[in-house]
């Protein structure tokens, strides 16, 4: 086991800056890695992703500190299954102790995402068929939420409004929190909200009946968040493009809609691109 693998976990020490909690992202799918790269190599994932959060000024270097500096901690990640599972597609996975969220802005799954993907296809090409992110949701205070900002991921919705239209994709969206039944009694609630939300560039629905598509199983123990999976809602959905960019803003989205509708429980959402049907 390595050193990274021998303290990762949820939790924080005491004298820890306030933070949201534990984000955990797993991207599935298929790696085709460069001739030149070396699977021995000294620049693993952790490395990678802990060499690009620097760099583009996400990690939190001051945490040990008591004094947060940037988006997220640094915790573990690696390639494959860490579990040494066998039959998954899963292709990488990372995790990070998110840092306090700011009440008019979102969690940072956007960036989250963008730098597993960079550090991912920095040594091959991917080809993802699903993103899996586990969400802090008991870390965002709705409350705090100024009425601008009610879900502040809107302020970015604008990214996606220059496409290419042949780029949509349709997905199936997973939302899990694990042991709470309080996702039957939101279900209608969180759909309402995702359609009512001001934009026409990504498109929900509840599924009806509940899709039968199974979703992989979280990499991680269920100490990690409310595992394991007891209660969970399908969304059907179409996104302006299938990227990670796509995917970290639904779960945004989703994180602060379930937030204000009361749920304190670590989510699970896991989205998947949908198959496209011969004609």
């Amino acid at each position: 086991m390595s050193e990274q693998d021998a303290i990762a976990g949820p939790g924080t020490a005491p004298t820890a800056p306030r933070t949201a909690g534990t984000m955990f992202a797993a991207l599935y799918g298929e790696l085709i890695p460069y001739s030149w790269h070396d699977p021995a190599s000294e620049h693993d994932a952790y490395q990678l992703f802990h060499q690009r959060s620097l760099a583009m000024g996400w990690l939190d270097e001051r945490a040990s500190m008591g004094e947060a500096s940037g988006l997220w901690a640094m915790n573990d990640a690696g390639w494959g299954h860490p579990r040494n599972a066998s039959g998954t597609d899963l292709i990488s996975w990372f995790q990070v102790e998110a840092s306090g969220v700011a009440g008019d802005r979102p969690l940072p799954v956007q960036p989250f995402l963008r730098c597993a993907w960079d550090t991912t296809a920095h040594i091959g090409t991917v080809r993802l068929s699903a993103a899996q992110v586990l969400l802090p949701v008991q870390g965002l205070d709705a409350t705090a939420r100024p009425p601008q900002a009610a879900v502040p991921s809107l302020q970015t919705i604008d990214w996606f409004g220059e496409h290419d239209p042949q780029a949509r994709a349709t997905v199936t969206i997973r939302v899990d929190i694990g042991q709470d039944p309080s996702v039957s009694t939101i279900a209608a609630q969180l759909a309402d909200r995702l359609v009512q939300l001001d934009q026409s560039l990504f498109g929900f629905r509840v599924d009806e009946p509940a899709s039968p598509d199974p979703a992989p199983a979280p990499p991680f123990d269920d100490s990690f968040w409310n595992g394991p999976s007891r209660h969970a809602l399908t969304l059907r959905g179409e996104l302006p493009e299938w990227s990670c960019d796509a995917v970290g803003w639904v779960a945004e989205t989703v994180a602060d809609c379930v937030a204000r509708l009361g749920v304190r429980t670590p989510l699970l959402l896991t989205v998947t691109r949908n198959r496209a049907v011969p004609a």
